[in-house]
């Protein structure tokens, strides 16, 4: 569960009729509580391993770069992620589609606005990354699409 996961819960609960909840997910225990006009948000994150195991690496010699021709869109910000403009509407784009600059490829909902993604090269839709109507985060892969 993260920071924003959190806040969403907290502005759920201040509009509930409960006064009390109490949520564990794994090391995670939140426990929020509000009494008349005063509010109680307790955040515990236990038993945390800080330390990675070490790694041992070797530098790699006479490698190569991998010659890829495909480019990543990514999410301009975090909302949810919608393939079409409209529940019963075609996707915008389907894998194996050509795009050009500027064809929109979804939409991401964001605090009720939706905003039209829009590819920022030309070519062929290799893969899409997300599932329809899924949450996505700032800067999370959306499309792969081969350059052309």
């Amino acid at each position: 569960m993260d920071i924003n996961e959190i806040k969403k819960l907290i502005k759920v609960f201040e509009s509930a009729k409960v006064t009390e909840l109490s949520i564990q997910e794994g090391d995670l225990k939140i426990k929020i509580s509000k009494n008349g006009s005063s509010k109680n948000v307790e955040y515990v994150q236990q038993n945390i391993p800080i330390e990675a195991p070490a790694v041992k690496t070797e530098p790699v010699k006479n490698v190569e770069p991998v010659q890829d021709n495909s480019h990543i869109i990514k999410s301009p910000i975090v909302g949810t992620f919608y393939r079409a403009p409209a529940p019963d509407a075609d996707p915008y784009v389907q894998s194996g589609d050509s795009v050009s600059s500027g064809s929109v490829l979804c939409i991401v909902e964001a605090m009720k606005l939706m905003n039209e993604i829009e590819s920022d090269i030309s070519g062929k839709i290799l893969q899409i990354l997300v599932e329809d109507g899924t949450p996505v985060e700032f800067n999370q892969p959306l499309f792969k699409i081969e350059k052309s």
